[in-house]
């Protein structure tokens, strides 16, 4: 994926004001129902100086491959990060994209009934109505073809998706695309690059995918590799409209 994110030139505003907030490395574009900049960017540059002032006291937090625990006092980005890291078995970080989308997306909830925050193609989502999250799975040919029907009734919901095909996150696996779906953007985050991790045929899938080993967390799951699709829990897949 480049710099540009090619895949925010998908997104429609659907009736919401959008604008796009920096705040160190963080980079999010945000569809609120009036423009919260001044807010997104303080709560993004709040959030984010928790975490790495955390990671400085902490190194191994940050660097981690398998759960560390947070420590007593610590920021609630950084307790959320770690939850995630313990139910998805994998490093912190793999939670830190989502867990900020989640965190600015429940403060701009003080200013706004509907609020979408994408961080890195992880998204936390809160809706009035339903949209339509398209998938981007690189080179796959579903790229832009397929979406997931999203139902208010669902939100506020974390969708987030990894990959071992594109991206700059760390992935041991092969997956085109991975994404879940879970209440928490942060958990969502952690069991994307985890189940993307284990992914490493299209054999894979009827195995990780079977719902006997899925965490009580996780509302639904798709995957694809080499073609070949596999999806668990409240997963509806619409097409996209070409001319939308």
């Amino acid at each position: 994926m480049n710099s540009r994110r090619v895949y925010r030139e998908w997104v429609a505003s659907g009736g919401l004001v959008r604008f796009t907030v920096t705040a160190h490395e963080t980079d999010l574009l945000i569809t609120a129902q009036r423009d919260l900049t001044r807010e997104a960017l303080e709560s993004a540059s709040k959030h984010r100086h928790a975490i790495e002032s955390y990671f400085r006291v902490h190194p191994r937090f940050g660097t981690s491959l398998e759960p560390q625990e947070a420590m007593a006092g610590a920021p609630p980005v950084i307790q959320a990060m770690a939850r995630a890291a313990r139910i998805a078995q994998i490093g912190p970080l793999a939670a830190v994209a989502g867990a900020i989308a989640e965190a600015v997306g429940n403060d701009l909830l003080h200013y706004s009934d509907e609020v979408i925050v994408e961080n890195g193609g992880d998204l936390f989502i809160k809706t009035l109505v339903p949209r339509v999250v398209a998938l981007y799975a690189g080179q796959s040919g579903l790229t832009g073809q397929i979406g997931l029907q999203i139902d208010p009734a669902m939100t506020p919901l974390g969708i987030c998706t990894s990959a071992g095909s594109f991206g700059h996150s760390l992935s041991f696996g092969r997956a085109d695309a991975c994404t879940v779906l879970a209440r928490s953007a942060a958990v969502a985050d952690a069991l994307a690059t985890s189940f993307c991790n284990r992914i490493r045929s299209s054999d894979d899938l009827a195995t990780i995918l079977d719902p006997a080993h899925l965490p009580p967390e996780m509302l639904g799951i798709l995957a694809t590799i080499d073609g070949h699709v596999g999806m668990q829990g409240s997963i509806q897949l619409v097409p996209i409209k070409q001319d939308a």
